[in-house]
């Protein structure tokens, strides 16, 4: 059974832009990851500091491996001090 993760990330009303460069660099490196599914960046229409990622991964091994890539670590930092508040990460299993 593969998980889903939905991650939202808020950036700040004036780093819009900033925020925006740093997410869809994650895009490339991380669909060539091992086990990634499905990795697709949205921004809200109505609200464009709203960033969210739609995942799925093969196994929670694969996420983890993903949470401590490099090109995640190296975005997290870049996020420092251009987003709200910490990103909300959420896994789920699907139900069928």
């Amino acid at each position: 059974m593969t998980l889903r993760v939905v991650a939202r990330i808020k950036a700040k009303p004036d780093k819009v832009e900033e925020v925006r460069e740093a997410l869809t660099g994650l895009v490339a490196p991380t669909r060539s990851e091992c086990g990634c599914v499905v990795y697709e960046l949205l921004q809200n229409t109505d609200d464009p500091t709203d960033f969210t990622f739609i995942e799925e991964w093969e196994s929670e091994a694969a996420l983890a491996d993903h949470a401590a890539s490099d090109h995640i670590q190296a975005t997290r930092a870049k996020l420092k001090g251009i987003v709200e508040e910490a990103p909300d990460i959420r896994t789920y299993t699907l139900i069928d």
